[in-house]
């Protein structure tokens, strides 16, 4: 299994790994720790560059699976047991962890004022949506919600990551705010992120230290998707 850097240290950018397997029909490796988070949750994966000597071979995808992180290269493989160092497109994650961090805030504001839960999520660098069962939305809301986010950013929440065993997990449902629990049925432990005071929940996506980071929202508009749906979607200011 690769040891998954990302997932204790969303800051760390490089990481020095040796590589464990290689597909050469996929031009992807397998290696042994790496920075680089292979998507989820509604996150992207991560982009970067692996150097090997004097190569540099861009990485173009990155997945996992039960042997653990995958890294499609534009160029040549390198063999089992080379030392590599990898090094992330750290703008592009950095926008991404701030977009994250903003949607978990929006899903403590969500919940506080309607107690709904999450439906449905997408995200790119600097800007994401959510969807929620809102039932009683008007338009006036949409207003008041994005004030209510930019207070809470302000406030400098600290975020923190823990790790809780499956079991515990399990009988903690405030840690699920999706409509159906997506925790696979394989995973033994769960990782919680924590915005103090404001949002509690599973996830393994990458998020800024405190709230402050994320900087002010817009939310553009909230979407009518029938039944009582609404997509509310936000954008970090620039």
């Amino acid at each position: 299994m690769t040891k998954r850097i990302y997932s204790t240290d969303s800051y760390a950018r490089a990481m020095t790994a040796t590589v464990v397997r290689t597909d050469v029909d996929d031009n992807r490796v397998l290696l042994d720790q790496t920075v680089f988070y292979p998507g989820g949750g509604g996150q992207p994966p991560d982009a970067g560059i692996l150097t090997i000597g004097d190569d540099q071979l861009a990485v173009v995808r990155v997945t996992q699976d039960a042997d653990g992180v995958w890294h499609w290269l534009d160029g040549g493989l390198p063999s089992a047991g080379t030392t590599v160092e990898g090094r992330l497109d750290w703008e592009r994650r950095y926008k991404l962890m701030r977009t994250h961090t903003a949607l978990h805030a929006l899903c403590g504001v969500i919940w506080r004022r309607f107690e709904s839960p999450v439906t449905g999520g997408n995200m790119e660098p600097g800007s994401g949506r959510l969807d929620f069962d809102i039932p009683d939305w008007s338009a006036d809301d949409l207003p008041l919600v994005q004030a209510d986010l930019n207070e809470e950013l302000v406030r400098r929440r600290q975020i923190e990551v823990s790790f809780l065993p499956r079991d515990a997990a399990d009988n903690d449902p405030s840690l699920i705010r999706t409509k159906v629990n997506l925790l696979p049925k394989t995973l033994t432990e769960v990782r919680v992120i924590d915005i103090v005071g404001l949002d509690r929940q599973a996830d393994g996506g990458t998020h800024v230290n405190e709230t402050g980071e994320v900087g002010a929202i817009t939310i553009p508009k909230a979407e009518n998707k029938g039944r009582g749906f609404r997509r509310i979607r936000v954008s970090l200011a620039e």
